[in-house]
C-alpha cells in the first residue's frame, strides 16, 4: 500500500494537516436519525420497489417483493435520498469534519437479507456521492474547514471466526474469499462515489476485517492508487474483548500490518465503559486514535439515555488527557450530541503520535 499514489492527494493532505491542528468531528448515529422519520414499508420501497420488484433492474434473480424491506436503513440512499443527505447536513451543521456514508449493510451478504444483493455496488457508490455533496457544499461555505466523506464498510451479518451452531462449532456460513469478494465490490463503488477515506467499522470479528482490509489492499493495487484506510473495532460488552475474543491490544496488533490512519472503537458500550480499551489504544497506536460510542448502554426498551451533556462531558475528559485524534457517537447520538462533543473538545490538543513525542523529546 505504501508505495501507491494517493487517489486525491490534496484532500488527504489536508485532512493529515487538520488532524495535527485539532481534534477532529466525526458524525453520530444515522439509523438513530432514520428512526425519527417513522417510515413504512412503503417509505422503504419508494417508487423504484413499490410493486414489489426492483424497477430499474429485470434480472429473474430480483425479487425484493417476496420479503419487507422496511429496516432496510442502506435502501434509503436509493429510495430516499433526500432524507440521507439531510442527515449528512445535520450532522455537517453540528461540527462534523467526517461524515460516514450509509453503507453499514452494503454488501451482498448483508442485502441478501432482503433480496437486493444486485444492489450492493449502487448502494456503496449511490452512499458515497450523497454524502460528498452534502461534504461539498459544506466546504464551499468554510473553506478553512474542509469536510470529508468516510466510505464505510459495516461488519457484514456473518462471522468467519465463530460457528452460527452451537451444537457444530466447526461449521462456517461464509468463508474469506466470500467475504474479500464482497468487501472488494462494495469499497469499489464507494471509491467511484468519492469517498475520501474508507473506514472498516463496528469490527466484532478481527478474521472479517482481514478479509476487509485484505480487500482493500488488492482492489487498491489494481486501481493503482490509494485511499486512508480508518480501522473501529466493537468491544461488545464489559469483558473488555471483541465477540471473537480479542482484547483492544491484541486487535490492533491484529490490524497494525495495513499501516491506517487510525484505529479506534465504537458502538456496544457507551463512552464511560469505553475509556479503559481507549486508553489502551492511545498507549500503543503508531497511528491516529478514534472513538465513537453509543449514547450509553440501551435500556429496558432498546433506547438509549445519555444526554448530550453526560456523553460531552465523559468525552472532553478522553480529550484533555490527550487519549484522542477523533471523536463522535454511534448508536443513539444525534446532531445535539455531536454539537456538544465538538464544543467539548475544541480548546483541547490532539493526541500526538508517538513519533511525535518521541522526536520531541
Amino acid at each position: 500500500m505504501s508505495t501507491l499514489p494517493w487517489l486525491h492527494p490534496q484532500r488527504v493532505a489536508l485532512l493529515e494537516a487538520a488532524m495535527r491542528e485539532r481534534i477532529l468531528i466525526l458524525d453520530g448515529g444515522m439509523g438513530t436519525m432514520l428512526q425519527g422519520h417513522e417510515l413504512d414499508e412503503h417509505g422503504f420501497r419508494g417508487e423504484r420497489f413499490a410493486d414489489g420488484r426492483d424497477n430499474n433492474h429485470t434480472h429473474a434473480h430480483d425479487h425484493p417483493g417476496s420479503c419487507d424491506l422496511k429496516g432496510n436503513n442502506d435502501l434509503l440512499t436509493l429510495t430516499k435520498p433526500e432524507i440521507i443527505r439531510g442527515v449528512h447536513e445535520a450532522y455537517l451543521e453540528a461540527g462534523a469534519d467526517l461524515v460516514e456514508t450509509n453503507t453499514f449493510n452494503s454488501t451482498r451478504i448483508s442485502q441478501a437479507d432482503y433480496h437486493l444483493e444486485h444492489l450492493a455496488y449502487e448502494l456503496n457508490r449511490e452512499g458515497a456521492k450523497l454524502a460528498r455533496e452534502a461534504c461539498d457544499i459544506y466546504s464551499a461555505k468554510t473553506p478553512a474547514k474542509p469536510r470529508f466523506v468516510i466510505g464505510v464498510l459495516g461488519p457484514t451479518s456473518r462471522t468467519a471466526s465463530l460457528s452460527p451452531d452451537v451444537n457444530d462449532p466447526g461449521f462456517r456460513n461464509v468463508t474469506f474469499e466470500e467475504l474479500v469478494a464482497n468487501y472488494t465490490e462494495s469499497a469499489g463503488g464507494l471509491m467511484d462515489g468519492g469517498a475520501d477515506l474508507i473506514m472498516v467499522e463496528t469490527i466484532f470479528d478481527t478474521l472479517n476485517a482481514k478479509a476487509a482490509l485484505f480487500a482493500l489492499s488488492e482492489l487498491f493495487r489494481a486501481r493503482g492508487n490509494r485511499l486512508p484506510v480508518m480501522i473501529s473495532g466493537t468491544i461488545t460488552d464489559r469483558s473488555g474483548r471483541t465477540l471473537s475474543g480479542q482484547t483492544a491490544e491484541a486487535f490492533y496488533y491484529s490490524v497494525q500490518h495495513i499501516r491506517p490512519l487510525s484505529v479506534g472503537l465504537n458502538c456496544a458500550l457507551g463512552a464511560a465503559d469505553l475509556r479503559p480499551h481507549v486508553q489502551t489504544l492511545s498507549n500503543i497506536a503508531e497511528c491516529f486514535v478514534s472513538t465513537h460510542p453509543n449514547a450509553g448502554l440501551p435500556n429496558a426498551f432498546g433506547e438509549y439515555d445519555e444526554t448530550p451533556a453526560q456523553m460531552a462531558s465523559v468525552i472532553g475528559g478522553f480529550a484533555r488527557d490527550g487519549l484522542l485524534n477523533m471523536v463522535g457517537g454511534c448508536c443513539g447520538t444525534t446532531p445535539a450530541h455531536i454539537k456538544a462533543i465538538a464544543e467539548a473538545v475544541s480548546q483541547c490538543a490532539p493526541r500526538a503520535l508517538p513519533s511525535e513525542t518521541a522526536q520531541a523529546a
